[in-house]
């Protein structure tokens, strides 16, 4: 998708689109930041601006076929996803420590990366993250399943055009500013979007197996920040804080008053840098 802000990459014979904030050199760990499904790299717009004002150097990225990323293997479960990320890193000559910034469905991704990559890791920050344990919590899995059947029709009506005028409401939940505003918007009318979106989704059971397969490191630095009150959601919120219940490290927010979506944007993600400060500080009292 041409015209959209960034740079893309080459990783291998083909491109992901990826923005990047704050000096291109620091003393601190990269902050990689891992959008949700149906989501791209512009979601983190606003906390990517917080990061830079702090001298904190971040990168967002498309994940393939998604925004203005090309697309990639099947299937699109997280290992590939993640090979992606691991080559996007080696593409960009980055070999220090990353953390790594989970939103939504993102969460299984890092949460995967850590378990399975060898990187040098600074922590976790889950932004209302999904984890292995929600497939387990009742209805969880037929929601799962029917939102990949919804992503499915969605994919076949962007084909026709219907996207474009659906983007005008759902692409800005977050409250990004303009410029960041149009972009999601043109991102979330495109047949392609739609249709790698709903390819990552279908493959979310597998993802969440491998994700689950192991627990997190105890000694990983692990900050959880939630979306919504508790009332009525208390079996959500127990397995959204259990990561960092079982880090030494952890670290919990609730932001009761924010939505999934704009915990990301001016509003409330404050909440979101203070977890990545808590991960930036305990990963230097580790080291």
């Amino acid at each position: 998708m041409d015209g959209l802000s960034g740079e893309r990459i080459d990783i291998g014979g083909r491109r992901l689109r990826v923005a990047r904030a704050g000096p291109r050199s620091a003393d601190h760990p990269l902050i990689v930041c891992e959008h949700g499904a149906f989501g791209c790299a512009t979601d983190w717009a606003v906390v990517q601006a917080s990061l830079a004002e702090r001298g904190l150097r971040s990168l967002a990225y498309d994940r393939a076929g998604l925004g203005g990323s090309d697309p990639g293997p099947e299937p699109r479960d997280g290992r590939a996803i993640n090979d992606d990320l691991d080559a996007l890193l080696g593409a960009l000559g980055e070999t220090g420590p990353i953390l790594l910034c989970g939103h939504s469905m993102g969460g299984l991704m890092v949460r995967l990366f850590a378990l399975e990559r060898t990187r040098p890791l600074a922590g976790l920050v889950l932004v209302d993250a999904v984890t292995p344990d929600v497939l387990g919590l009742p209805g969880g899995r037929l929601a799962v399943r029917g939102f990949g059947k919804l992503l499915d029709v969605v994919a076949v009506g962007a084909r026709a055009g219907l996207m474009t005028p659906v983007a005008w409401i759902s692409s800005n939940l977050i409250g990004l500013p303009p410029e960041s505003a149009r972009e999601k918007r043109r991102i979330h009318g495109a047949a392609s979007h739609a249709l790698w979106a709903a390819a990552e989704v279908n493959a979310w059971p597998a993802t969440s197996n491998l994700a689950g397969a192991y627990d997190l490191p105890a000694e990983l630095p692990v900050a959880v920040i939630t979306a919504g009150p508790h009332g009525g959601r208390e079996a959500l919120k127990a397995v959204q804080e259990k990561p960092a219940r079982r880090s030494a490290n952890g670290f919990i927010v609730h932001q009761a008053a924010a939505g999934h979506a704009n915990l990301l944007g001016p509003r409330y993600s404050e909440a979101v840098l203070r977890g990545i400060d808590h991960v930036l500080q305990a990963g230097s009292r580790v080291t």
